[in-house]
Protein backbone atom coordinates (compact mmCIF):
# COMPACT_ATOMS: atom_id res chain seq x y z
CA UNK A 1 0.00 0.00 0.00
CA UNK A 2 1.63 3.54 -0.92
CA UNK A 3 1.86 6.14 1.18
CA UNK A 4 0.41 9.25 0.38
CA UNK A 5 1.97 11.78 2.97
CA UNK A 6 2.96 15.17 2.04
CA UNK A 7 6.44 15.83 1.17
CA UNK A 8 8.36 17.90 4.14
CA UNK A 9 7.79 20.95 1.50
CA UNK A 10 4.40 20.92 2.33
CA UNK A 11 4.54 20.89 5.92
CA UNK A 12 1.97 23.55 7.65
CA UNK A 13 5.42 24.56 9.74
CA UNK A 14 7.57 24.60 7.51
CA UNK A 15 5.37 26.91 4.97
CA UNK A 16 4.89 29.49 8.14
CA UNK A 17 8.63 29.78 8.63
CA UNK A 18 9.11 30.46 5.26
CA UNK A 19 5.98 32.99 5.30
CA UNK A 20 7.85 34.44 8.53
CA UNK A 21 10.74 34.68 6.54
CA UNK A 22 9.21 36.55 3.55
CA UNK A 23 7.92 39.17 6.16
CA UNK A 24 10.96 39.60 7.81
CA UNK A 25 12.63 40.78 4.45
CA UNK A 26 9.77 42.72 3.54
CA UNK A 27 10.14 44.72 6.27
CA UNK A 28 11.84 48.81 5.47
CA UNK A 29 14.59 47.76 7.74
CA UNK A 30 15.38 44.44 6.01
CA UNK A 31 15.29 46.24 2.67
CA UNK A 32 17.28 49.30 4.24
CA UNK A 33 20.16 46.85 5.41
CA UNK A 34 20.30 45.18 2.02
CA UNK A 35 20.65 48.14 -0.05
CA UNK A 36 23.01 49.88 2.50
CA UNK A 37 25.21 46.17 2.12
CA UNK A 38 25.56 46.40 -1.69
CA UNK A 39 26.27 49.90 -1.87
CA UNK A 40 28.75 49.69 0.97
CA UNK A 41 30.47 46.69 -1.06
CA UNK A 42 30.18 48.17 -4.56
CA UNK A 43 32.32 50.66 -2.76
CA UNK A 44 34.32 48.55 -0.89
CA UNK A 45 35.06 47.43 -4.07
CA UNK A 46 36.05 50.48 -6.14
CA UNK A 47 37.51 52.32 -3.65
CA UNK A 48 41.00 51.69 -4.55
CA UNK A 49 40.08 53.88 -7.90
CA UNK A 50 37.69 56.13 -5.44
CA UNK A 51 40.37 57.18 -3.12
CA UNK A 52 43.29 56.93 -5.30
CA UNK A 53 45.36 54.43 -3.72
CA UNK A 54 45.08 52.22 -7.03
CA UNK A 55 48.61 51.90 -7.13
CA UNK A 56 49.40 50.04 -4.05
CA UNK A 57 47.73 46.98 -6.08
CA UNK A 58 47.79 44.48 -3.00
CA UNK A 59 45.46 46.17 -1.05
CA UNK A 60 43.39 47.05 -4.16
CA UNK A 61 43.10 43.89 -5.17
CA UNK A 62 41.97 42.66 -1.82
CA UNK A 63 39.44 45.31 -1.50
CA UNK A 64 38.07 44.50 -5.24
CA UNK A 65 37.41 40.99 -3.55
CA UNK A 66 36.14 42.06 -0.13
CA UNK A 67 34.08 44.35 -1.67
CA UNK A 68 32.04 42.26 -4.46
CA UNK A 69 32.20 38.74 -2.03
CA UNK A 70 30.24 41.66 0.63
CA UNK A 71 28.08 42.52 -1.82
CA UNK A 72 27.16 39.09 -3.06
CA UNK A 73 26.70 38.00 0.69
CA UNK A 74 24.69 41.04 1.86
CA UNK A 75 22.27 41.60 -1.81
CA UNK A 76 21.21 37.90 -0.82
CA UNK A 77 19.80 38.20 2.55
CA UNK A 78 16.37 40.05 0.96
CA UNK A 79 16.20 37.53 -1.74
CA UNK A 80 16.69 34.19 -0.28
CA UNK A 81 16.75 35.26 4.16
CA UNK A 82 15.84 31.87 4.43
CA UNK A 83 19.16 30.70 3.17
CA UNK A 84 21.69 33.20 3.38
CA UNK A 85 20.60 34.58 6.66
CA UNK A 86 23.15 32.87 8.40
CA UNK A 87 25.67 33.80 5.93
CA UNK A 88 25.57 37.55 7.34
CA UNK A 89 28.44 36.26 9.73
CA UNK A 90 30.66 35.75 7.00
CA UNK A 91 30.14 39.61 5.57
CA UNK A 92 30.49 40.26 9.19
CA UNK A 93 34.25 38.60 9.32
CA UNK A 94 34.66 40.61 5.57
CA UNK A 95 33.97 43.71 7.64
CA UNK A 96 36.40 43.18 10.31
CA UNK A 97 39.02 41.86 7.64
CA UNK A 98 38.32 45.52 6.10
CA UNK A 99 39.17 47.24 9.06
CA UNK A 100 42.48 45.65 10.12
CA UNK A 101 43.81 44.76 6.10
CA UNK A 102 45.93 47.70 5.87
CA UNK A 103 48.50 46.12 8.98
CA UNK A 104 47.64 42.62 7.27
CA UNK A 105 48.40 42.93 3.62
CA UNK A 106 52.17 43.14 2.34
CA UNK A 107 53.62 45.56 1.28
CA UNK A 108 53.56 49.53 2.45
CA UNK A 109 50.25 50.04 2.24
CA UNK A 110 49.06 51.09 5.95
CA UNK A 111 48.89 55.08 4.20
CA UNK A 112 46.59 57.33 5.79
CA UNK A 113 44.14 57.01 2.95
CA UNK A 114 43.87 53.57 3.26
CA UNK A 115 43.78 53.42 6.99
CA UNK A 116 40.86 55.60 7.11
CA UNK A 117 39.12 54.53 4.12
CA UNK A 118 39.27 50.62 4.92
CA UNK A 119 38.76 51.48 8.70
CA UNK A 120 35.83 53.90 7.86
CA UNK A 121 34.50 51.25 4.77
CA UNK A 122 35.27 48.37 7.35
CA UNK A 123 33.21 49.58 10.16
CA UNK A 124 30.03 50.33 8.07
CA UNK A 125 30.69 46.90 6.68
CA UNK A 126 30.21 45.11 10.29
CA UNK A 127 27.30 47.21 11.46
CA UNK A 128 25.32 46.21 9.00
CA UNK A 129 26.18 42.24 8.52
CA UNK A 130 25.23 42.41 12.56
CA UNK A 131 22.13 44.27 11.70
CA UNK A 132 21.65 41.61 9.24
CA UNK A 133 22.36 38.91 11.08
CA UNK A 134 19.86 39.66 14.39
CA UNK A 135 17.36 40.00 12.06
CA UNK A 136 15.16 37.11 13.20
CA UNK A 137 11.21 35.91 11.95
CA UNK A 138 9.20 36.63 14.53
CA UNK A 139 10.66 39.05 16.35
CA UNK A 140 8.91 42.51 14.90
CA UNK A 141 6.40 44.35 16.08
CA UNK A 142 3.12 42.32 16.57
CA UNK A 143 4.64 39.39 15.49
CA UNK A 144 3.41 36.38 17.98
CA UNK A 145 5.33 33.57 16.21
CA UNK A 146 7.64 32.10 18.65
CA UNK A 147 7.35 28.33 18.01
CA UNK A 148 9.34 27.86 21.50
CA UNK A 149 6.17 26.58 23.19
CA UNK A 150 4.68 25.09 20.09
CA UNK A 151 3.19 21.45 20.47
CA UNK A 152 5.39 18.63 19.64
CA UNK A 153 2.80 15.78 19.81
CA UNK A 154 1.26 14.57 16.40
CA UNK A 155 -2.27 14.37 14.96
CA UNK A 156 -2.78 11.10 16.98
CA UNK A 157 -1.55 12.68 20.51
CA UNK A 158 1.70 10.31 19.62
CA UNK A 159 4.95 12.10 19.76
CA UNK A 160 5.96 13.46 16.65
CA UNK A 161 9.65 12.99 17.86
Amino acid sequence: MASTRPSIEQHPDLLALRAEYERTTATNRGQAIEAMGLVTGTYLAASPWIVGFNGLSTIAVGNLIAGIAYAMLMGGVGRAFERTHSMAWAAAIIGLWTIISPWCIAGNVSTTRTIVNNVVVGVIALLLALAAASMRPGTGRGKSSDMRGADMRGPTGGSRI
